[in-house]
């Protein structure tokens, strides 16, 4: 399927999700949510796909790499919204982010280039930030008059603490790859030649997993932190007699037992 705003391909495995709206640092409007949603649906329903990649583009123009600006406001000052159209803009893009963040299969963001306002906050909602050494992050809202959106208040303290989330936020300070991981927000900073390369052979290894008990994992993790220790132990017993339920299972067991590579099928 051919998309507008973003490039979407597939590779051993793995779904690769470009933005593609470089010649304007491929800042968002509402087709780019839009086509963001429609290859999350088309991945999720891809037994073939295992992990997805978020990354950017490069400018034609100066070879320039861009993630994402934040929302293209060369388009918002085109006609005056009304108030009910800022709100659906809002809960567009407030429905993408969330829908990143449920995707039952791993999601690694990798941010090649500047990253702000709604680039910031797709990035907060896969389950690993990696960044190019150049690439840069930023919630620069409170000294543009608005306010950070996306889950941003809840997952950045859980990933840095309050107290930086705080810093990040109230002051919009920039932090370039090295800065994001020494923080805790990113995984890993590359240089920009190795980001996909390393995004890559991240996605290939879990895309080599179980694929019922990535979800679980993914599920679970992503809760964790609001359950108390009897919840958990309740849900994991659940999710592990589940697995016990399949053919990937089995399959784990016995190649386990025969030293060889298991092939998993999600069933």
């Amino acid at each position: 399927m051919t998309y507008e705003t973003v490039i979407y391909e597939r590779q051993d495995g793995v779904g690769i999700l470009r933005l593609n709206r470089p010649e304007r640092m491929n800042a968002v409007i509402e087709q780019l949510y839009l086509d963001i949603q429609s290859v999350l649906v088309e991945a999720e329903k891809d037994d073939q796909v295992r992990a997805l990649i978020l990354t950017g583009s490069v400018r034609p123009k100066g070879n320039k790499q861009a993630f994402c600006a934040g929302a293209d406001l060369k388009e918002h000052k085109k006609g005056e919204r009304t108030a009910w159209q800022k709100r659906e803009y809002i809960l567009l893009a407030h429905e993408t982010t969330r829908l990143l963040y449920v995707f039952p299969k791993p999601v690694i963001v990798a941010v090649n280039g500047p990253a702000r306002g709604a680039g910031s906050e797709m990035a907060l909602n896969g389950d690993f930030l990696l960044m190019a050494d150049t690439a840069s992050i930023a919630f620069p809202e409170t000294g543009l008059g608005t306010f950070v959106g996306g889950g941003v208040t809840s997952h950045l303290g859980k990933l840095i603490g309050r107290q930086k989330a705080k810093e990040l936020v109230f002051t919009g300070r920039v932090l370039d790859g090295k800065a994001a991981v020494e923080m805790g927000l990113a995984l890993k900073s590359v240089p920009v030649e190795e980001l996909m390369p390393t995004a890559l052979e991240l996605a290939a290894t879990m895309a080599q997993k179980a694929p019922i008990s990535m979800k679980f994992a993914k599920t679970i993790l992503n809760q964790a932190e609001s359950l108390d220790l009897q919840t958990a132990l309740m849900i994991e017993a659940e999710a592990i007699l589940s697995c016990m339920t399949t053919e990937d299972w089995r399959e784990g067991i016995v190649a386990f037992a025969e030293k060889r590579t298991p092939e998993y099928h999600g069933r």
